[in-house]
C-alpha cells in the first residue's frame, strides 16, 4: 500500500498566518537579496508553495552558498550530515 499524503501533509500549524500577514506577498520579501555566507532561517510562507522547503526543515538555520536562478542554495546540518537545499527567498529570513 502506498503512503498517504504529500508535501504539505500535517502542516496546519506551520501554514497558519497572523491576520495582519494575510493577503498579498510584499514585493520586498519576494525579491530580497542574500550574499553568500549570510546566515538565514527557513520559514515557509504558505501562500506561495513554489520553492518551499520540506516541512521538516521549517525553522532550521543555514548559510547561503550561492544563487541558482531565482532561488538560493542553502547549506545546513541535519543530524550530523550537511545538506544542500534550494529554496525561494520568500521562504527565508535573515538572522
Amino acid at each position: 500500500m502506498e503512503r498517504m499524503g504529500g508535501k504539505r501533509r500535517k502542516t496546519r500549524h506551520i501554514s497558519l498566518k497572523y491576520y495582519r500577514e494575510k493577503g498579498k506577498v510584499s514585493i520586498r520579501k519576494f525579491f530580497q537579496d542574500f550574499a553568500p555566507g549570510c546566515k538565514v532561517m527557513l520559514l515557509t510562507d504558505s501562500s506561495h508553495p513554489g520553492g518551499a522547503p520540506w516541512r521538516r526543515f521549517y525553522g532550521k538555520c543555514g548559510t547561503v552558498r550561492g544563487k541558482r536562478g531565482g532561488c538560493y542554495e542553502i547549506t545546513f546540518f541535519d543530524g550530523g550530515k550537511e545538506k544542500l537545499l534550494i529554496t525561494h527567498p520568500l521562504h527565508m529570513k535573515k538572522i
